[in-house]
């Protein structure tokens, strides 16, 4: 686990203060399902009083979990609730609005910021935080060449990628202050549609899940140069979704369509090496994945029932939990865990 995720534990009253939670953003209302998570169990809690207007497609949480963010569909194209105890209010929307389908959403380390990707221009919206309220900056000088799909934040804040529809497929800004300033593209890009993107937990390494292969791109950071590296012996079967890094950068996880469905890593230095597949697979094509914070569990969001896929690490082998006993009740877009507390 990463020094700023210890340092948000301890500021949160360590693991016995805040239970965890697991949220799911998908097609059919409520468009978000949240659940309480207690050890290998994972209950639906009540719908928040006011839900996402129209299909979740993405999700997040601010790293003190104070805050859960859901983009979606329509208007206003992101809902963000605040968090007291198990219950998610609607904070009054921002007083300028992402102008399109809202596909990704990620929040800062230091949940000063919060992004917003989306399908009309400028296809990246970000916000700066002050008290329970969250006003649009200056969109950057150069923006996204074209839709928005995913993005994230590097775990110091100094960099944020969008992984967007039209070449160069990324686009990584350095942050000044809430001045955001494209870099220089890689030298090797993704060669087709970004689909998802994060950085690892130390901000060494950055993944970029794409349509075509070899479908994850993984670059390994020095200053602000993001240099690719060789791909995996094994490639995941399609088009890539979704990808994730577990909290201590050892596990990379990519959901894509045709199965597997699900393609896990473990790291070795700059070598990514596939693991043996889960006994039990995701239904369909995998659209989202997550890892919690104490990288024990991992959570594929994927296209038909149960939606949802939740697994047990054991050292390298991933095993299926049962189902919850409430599921999504549509297709599994997004999904995030909470940072803050562990099951006991």
């Amino acid at each position: 686990m990463s020094i700023a995720r210890i340092m948000m534990q301890a500021a949160a009253g360590g693991d016995s203060a805040t239970t965890p939670f697991l949220s799911v953003a998908h097609s059919t209302s409520p468009y978000i399902t949240i659940y309480n998570q207690e050890v290998d169990t994972f209950t639906k809690l009540s719908n928040p009083a006011t839900l996402p207007t129209q299909i979740g497609r993405g999700v997040a949480f601010s790293s003190d979990d104070t805050y859960m963010a859901v983009a979606a569909f329509t208007s206003p194209r992101i809902t963000i609730y605040k968090r007291s105890g198990d219950t998610f209010t609607k904070l009054a929307d921002p007083a300028t609005l992402p102008t399109g389908e809202g596909l990704g959403v990620a929040f800062s380390s230091d949940d000063t910021y919060m992004a917003v990707a989306h399908n009309v221009s400028p296809y990246i919206t970000i916000y700066k935080r002050s008290g329970d309220t969250f006003t649009k900056l200056a969109d950057p000088a150069t923006l996204p060449a074209q839709i928005g799909r995913g993005v994230a934040f590097s775990s110091d804040d100094t960099y944020m990628a969008v992984a967007h529809s039209t070449s160069p497929y990324i686009t990584i800004y350095k942050r000044s202050g809430d001045t955001f300033t494209k870099l220089s593209n890689p030298a090797t890009l993704p060669p087709s549609t970004g689909r998802g993107v994060a950085f690892s937990s130390d901000d060494t390494y950055m993944a970029v899940a794409h349509t075509t292969s070899p479908r994850i791109t993984i670059y390994k950071r020095s200053g602000d140069t993001f240099t690719k590296l060789s791909n995996p012996a094994t490639l995941p079967t399609g088009s890539g979704y979704g990808v994730a890094f577990s909290s201590d950068d050892t596990y990379m996880a990519v959901a894509h369509s045709t199965s597997p469905y699900i393609t896990i890593y473990k790291r070795s230095g700059d070598t990514f090496t596939k693991l043996s597949n889960p006994a039990t697979l995701p239904p369909s094509t995998g659209l989202g994945v997550t890892f919690s914070s104490d990288d024990t569990y991992m959570a594929v969001a994927h296209l038909s029932s149960p939606y949802i896929t939740i697994y047990k690490r054991s050292g390298d082998t991933f095993t299926k939990l049962s189902n919850p006993a409430t599921l999504p009740p549509g297709t599994g877009n997004g999904v995030a865990f909470s940072n803050t507390g562990f099951p006991q």
